[in-house]
């Protein structure tokens, strides 16, 4: 009750020193007070600056809330189609005989244990995803990512919004086929990450219902610049004789956006629909064992960050500058949904001097000079700006100082106020500790200020359930609690 009092005096001190300035400059100048201009002008420009981030919270929320999702590629009405162009990654393979296919190899059994984590629910379970964190920005399509989720199947998830359907699209997938860690305590799934670069490894993983066959040893390396690596030590079974009747096979790359379409449903208006729009897909009859392949990723819009470079650059083609974003795109990545809410084809037609106008050359600091005969074109433009009038001839502004005056003499009022209570109220606990406000006090202190909370996210009825490390462990691995 005693702070809510002290404000209560420290607002109203300070509304009465405003109130009271404000008569006192009318009695002085006879006039009421008026607002020139547009003050709505500043605000609208931080609304545009903030509004795309609040879209995107928006989306993502509403992406993790209900709604349907549906996988498809691009539809028909767009030039895009799903292949192999050459555009995003450029990749070459090697033989078994080649030298760089040794070089490629990131042997984990020479690291140090402490470098090398055996992901223990991976390693013991079938069609599970776990969310790791990586040390950098890794650019993937030219989007920079910093948690992937590395699943059981041999692959790399890569989107931001995870959904049922995993291995559909946004994949780096080494050997993406049916994988079950959990048949032999010697099939693991571990991995490292020095800062530069992240290494997966399914280490002695046999295919579902077909472990007779043998082992598979295989790696994913995402290197800082880019720069990814399939890596192949063990491959019992050529790549064509796996079964995808159970579980999708994929080797390559893919990424796509997300959309939302009108849906037919009236519970449901707006309909998530994930577009694929590139893959990058190998020969598999070159899967062998002891053979690789290094994909190099080529310059995208995304990287220019000014309206020059990005049309104008020769390393790029398509480009064009939204000015509300702030980017350069071709209106074809992960941001296309956004790049249509906010009018962004129309803008990418302009220029960038259309953004950043050329000054006519008499708009010189001498227009400023109030001993000018006459008004240039570019003082008489300014003229109907509210900041020239702080520098026209005139009696000082006294609102603003008895303003300013009455405002701080009140807060100061308001603080030594309250400083004198603080003081008043221990001096009044020292001197009578039995009474009962000190003793209730003492009785309520506590120690315990936040509750501990858990959580975990509940993936059961995914076709690979997302899993976090905890559970029950078992000679050395960590068990995984089965999905009802």
């Amino acid at each position: 009750m005693g702070l809510c009092a002290v404000l209560l005096i420290c607002l109203s001190q300070a509304e009465l020193g405003r109130v009271w300035a404000q008569e006192h400059e009318d009695a002085l100048r006879g006039t009421p007070l008026r607002t020139d201009g547009d003050p709505s002008g500043f605000h609208r420009a931080r609304r545009d600056q903030q509004t795309p981030h609040r879209h995107r919270e928006a989306r993502n929320a509403q992406a993790e809330g209900g709604g349907g999702l549906d996988i498809s590629t691009l539809p028909d009405n767009m030039t895009r189609i799903v292949e192999d162009s050459q555009r995003y990654y450029r990749w070459q393979s090697f033989g078994p005989t080649d030298r760089r296919t040794q070089d490629l190899w990131v042997d984990l059994n020479n690291l140090h244990k402490s470098q090398v984590q055996i992901h223990g629910i991976l390693s013991n379970t079938h069609r599970q995803a776990a969310r790791v964190a990586l040390s950098f920005d890794f650019p993937f399509y030219g989007h920079y990512l910093r948690q992937i989720i590395v699943a059981t199947g041999g692959f790399i998830f890569m989107g931001e919004i995870t959904h049922r359907m995993l291995t559909a699209t946004q994949y780096v997938a080494p050997l993406m086929a049916n994988f079950d860690p959990s048949f032999s305590k010697n099939s693991t799934v571990r991995y490292s990450d020095n800062g530069n670069l992240f290494v997966v490894q399914w280490d002695k993983v046999r295919l579902k219902d077909r472990e007779a066959e043998g082992p598979f040893t295989f790696q994913a390396a995402l290197h800082r610049n880019g720069t990814i690596v399939f890596n192949y030590r063990d491959v019992p079974v050529p790549v064509a004789r796996i079964n995808s009747t159970e579980h999708p096979v994929k080797v390559g790359l893919s990424d796509a956006f997300m959309a939302f379409l009108p849906s037919s449903q009236p519970s449901d208006p707006k309909r998530r629909t994930i577009y694929e729009y590139h893959r990058v897909e190998i020969d598999t009859t070159k899967i062998v064992s002891g053979s690789a392949f290094e994909f190099t990723p080529l310059p995208t819009c995304l990287q220019h960050t000014t309206c020059d470079l990005c049309l104008t650059s020769n390393l790029t083609t398509g480009c064009g500058w939204c000015n509300t974003l702030q980017r350069c795109s071709d209106g074809i990545d992960r941001h296309r949904q956004e790049w249509l809410d906010y009018n962004c084809p129309e803008e990418a037609k302009g220029t960038c001097e259309d953004y950043n106008p050329v000054l006519p050359e008499g708009g010189s600091m001498s227009s400023f000079n109030n001993s000018s005969p006459g008004p240039t074109p570019s003082s008489a433009v300014l003229e109907d700006q509210p900041v020239t009038r702080d520098l026209q001839t005139g009696p000082p502004n006294h609102k603003g100082i008895t303003e300013n005056t009455a405002i701080i003499a009140g807060v100061v009022a308001a603080l030594v106020l309250l400083v004198a209570l603080t003081l008043l109220a221990v001096y009044y606990i020292n001197t009578h500790p039995t009474v009962a406000p000190p003793f209730y006090l003492m009785q309520r202190r506590t120690n315990n200020y936040w509750p501990s909370m858990k959580f975990r996210n509940q993936g059961c009825h995914s076709s690979y359930a997302e899993v976090e490390l905890g559970g029950h462990e078992k000679e050395g691995f960590i068990e995984a609690e089965q999905c009802c």
